[in-house]
């Protein structure tokens, strides 16, 4: 039975990572962490903050609100976009941009009203060449259902191979309704084998919401456990802001309460020679992915 004993270290609970007025800020400082980074923030209309990213390459993604612009410099090369906004997690993919590493990246609010936006990190030592800055639209994100009946959630894949070019980053958003099951079934990624796995550190950004008109509490549930000999109990109840982060080990589920739809943002990097999101599944747990053929796609995602 998990007892959570490792929550201690690898869950950060909303407003225990705020930083340099940043409200999420996962950068350093974290033992055992090396490869990841998130910062999530609020910008007011024509308020700027600069961010130096250095050996990390980023991935800004509004959240909520306004638009955001953004100007990078790298080399006296520069890039800029304007990222439309979105009223929320819940209303459909964002606008995204890619930021290559050494760029200056400078970001505005450029909306009527605050925008909430994160930025995706990794590191990126491999001295080479970045890929250039690039803007992708909310309407090229390639949308995603996977899974079935109760483990059916959305996948938004802006920041997956094959969609966007980076040398480290992976990263997506997931949807899961209310009452559902996602990470399912439990899977790891932290063993270097060519073709079959790669090594992954995860990072897990929650955001919940209520599907019952009274506003209950909305919660989740994530949960990542041991995998050979590197110990980790997580058993985290999870709510807007929360953040999870995934070492190593099993993980899954991600849980929505039935009474509350569950949101989260993947952020993976590793050292590994080949960019891939490359997993293996719980043996105890594998069979579930065969009966998928014979049930429906939840309705509330189709």
């Amino acid at each position: 039975m998990s007892t959570g004993a490792d929550n201690h270290h690898w869950v950060r609970l909303a407003g225990s990572a705020a930083a340099d007025g940043w409200e999420v800020a996962l950068t350093d400082g974290i033992e055992g962490w090396v490869h990841t980074g998130l910062l999530v923030g609020t910008l007011t209309p024509g308020e700027s903050r600069v961010v130096e990213l250095g050996s990390r390459e980023g991935i800004v993604v509004p959240l909520s609100g306004g638009d955001v612009s953004l100007h990078c410099l790298r080399d006296r090369v520069e890039g800029s976009a304007t990222l439309a906004g979105r009223e929320s997690v819940w209303a459909g993919a964002a606008d995204t941009a890619y930021v290559p590493t050494g760029s200056t990246l400078t970001l505005t609010g450029a909306g009527d009203g605050p925008v909430r936006v994160a930025i995706c990190l990794a590191t990126d030592e491999t001295g080479t060449q970045p890929p250039p800055f690039r803007h992708l639209r909310a309407a090229d994100v390639p949308v995603e259902l996977r899974g079935a009946g109760i483990a059916s959630r959305q996948v938004r894949n802006f920041g997956v191979p094959g969609v966007l070019d980076a040398n480290r980053m992976i990263a997506c958003e997931v949807l899961t309704p209310a009452g559902n099951w996602s990470s399912w079934p439990p899977h790891k990624h932290d063993t270097e084998r060519p073709g079959v796995e790669s090594e992954l550190e995860e990072i897990y950004y929650f955001q919940t919401r209520s599907t019952d008109p009274r506003g209950t509490d909305a919660i989740g549930y994530q949960r990542v456990y041991s995998a050979g000999e590197r110990p980790i109990d997580v058993l985290a109840e999870v709510r807007t802001d929360d953040v999870v982060l995934v070492p190593h080990g099993w993980h899954g589920p991600a849980v929505a309460a039935p009474d509350a739809d569950l949101y989260y943002l993947n952020v993976m990097a590793g050292p590994g020679p080949e960019r891939a999101w490359l997993i293996c599944d719980d043996p105890a747990h594998a069979w579930v992915r065969d009966t998928w053929p014979d049930q429906p796609i939840d309705p509330r995602l189709t």
